[in-house]
């Protein structure tokens, strides 16, 4: 049996235990464990699985995860996010569809310090849906902001996606973490502007909100102002290079924490909780990153990754052309698997064809986060979607996704505008590293 027959094995075989519900995690472990058996003996597969895992769970890198998953958690328990909603109600409330324009400010803010898709979608839905029912926006627009507001937890820095990137392509984080900061301005921008044609065309999809007076605005702004200075020392400390991605992670979770304690928003059990979803959620990603850790190797033992190059290289697309085809290719899987999924499967099999092509392995970060983010809002998965249906029980799935499809279409032109210019990506990496 030739390699490339055991590798392909080796992959419908981790399909098979997707499908039959076992962790993501397992699923890779077990396909490159024993593909790695089946390719080079027992001893060759024992020594990748201590190896990996030993490498994973002691690397430097990797502190980054459960330190900013820490700052999201003690944020989000301490009701940071209503200030930050509040703060941009203020000043974008009394445009039309404002209460959803500022739904989508208040999940780029919120997702400065949480890097999660689904804990910004809760944790700005909580505050926002209600505000939007009370005022009588229409059901889709409600739960539509949210629903691709959330997705942007997967792109502003500090991002999930982009740190698991990191590790599978061995790319600078910090690179990543600032290529992400004009997408994830450019993506907001165009979720404000597809709320504003949507309300244009719909008047009594988001209404008027009301007007707030100056000295509110000013008093909203300084309740937010803890949060705001965390993300501005945290993530400008990286860009100024004060701090590493990592530095960063622990004086970002460690001000929100004091800021959290002296304002008597948070108590010894707010404390302990945050810390123990810290400690479930970090446990998830080091098991899925130990996984990938394992199903890597097996995929360049194969030589699939350069098997399919060469296929697509065959056909004679071009870069441009092999570029569209794959994007293609994960637009069709974010309709059946979740992100983090997506981004630890794929990654290893495109990433050498990506690179093979000329890219940048930057700006394709970039871009690859962008088409997952997609999946979290395209039927029949949507996760995020399925997250907002949890918190508007009454609203049913269609109209939740019929309330996306605007935010679809955005997503869709902000990945047309870096394709075409990458240096809206690259610029700022660029100016800062060289």
């Amino acid at each position: 049996m030739s390699e490339v027959t055991i590798g392909l094995f080796g992959i419908a075989g981790m399909f098979v235990l997707l499908a039959l519900r076992v962790p993501v995690a397992m699923s890779m472990l077990a396909a490159g464990f024993f593909g790695t058996w089946a390719l080079h003996g027992e001893r060759s597969a024992v020594a990748v699985l201590s190896s990996e895992t030993f490498s994973a769970v002691s690397s430097y890198s990797l502190i980054v995860i459960p330190l900013f998953i820490l700052m999201g958690n003690i944020a989000s328990a301490a009701g940071f996010s209503r200030g930050l909603y509040e703060l941009a109600y203020a000043w974008v409330g009394r445009f039309r569809g404002g209460l959803a324009s500022a739904s989508i400010l208040g999940c780029a803010a919120f997702s400065a310090v949480s890097g999660s898709s689904v804990a910004t979608a809760v944790t700005i839905g909580r505050v926002a849906i209600p505000e939007m029912n009370r005022y009588k926006y229409s059901s889709s627009m409600a739960t539509g902001a949210v629903a691709a507001g959330g997705t942007l937890g997967f792109l502003i820095p500090p991002s999930t996606g982009f740190v698991l990137y990191s590790i599978l392509t061995e790319q600078s984080l910090g690179r990543l973490f600032m290529a992400g900061i004009l997408p994830g301005i450019l993506l907001t921008l165009l979720f404000v502007g597809a709320i504003l044609v949507t309300t244009t065309l719909d008047p009594k999809a988001g209404p008027h909100g009301e007007v707030v007076p100056m000295r509110q605005r000013f008093e909203r702004l300084i309740g937010a102002s803890p949060l705001i200075s965390v993300i501005f020392i945290s993530i400008g400390g990286i860009y100024a290079g004060v701090f590493t991605p990592v530095e960063a992670a622990g004086v970002g979770a460690f001000l929100v924490l004091v800021f959290a304690v002296l304002g008597r928003k948070l108590d010894l059990k707010g404390i302990h909780t945050a810390f123990m979803d810290t400690v479930k959620t970090s446990t998830m990603l080091y098991v899925i990153v130990i996984g990938a850790g394992i199903f890597s190797p097996f995929l360049a033992l194969t030589g699939i990754p350069q098997s399919l190059s060469d296929m697509l290289s065959n056909l004679g697309l071009g870069a441009l052309g092999t570029l569209i085809v794959i994007l293609l290719a994960y637009v069709v899987l974010g309709m059946f698997m979740d992100a983090l999924s997506m981004i630890v499967i794929t990654i290893p099999i495109v990433f050498p064809i990506i690179v093979s092509l000329g890219y940048d392995p930057i700006w394709f970060g970039v871009i690859a986060v962008i088409v997952i983010e997609m999946g979290m809002i395209t039927p029949p998965v949507g996760i995020n979607v399925f997250v907002v249906k949890a918190i508007a029980p009454n609203v049913p799935m269609g109209t939740i996704f019929r309330g996306v499809l605007p935010f679809w279409i955005a997503m869709l032109v902000a990945l047309v505008l870096l394709i075409a210019f990458p240096e809206i990506a690259l610029f700022i990496p660029n100016s800062m590293f060289g």
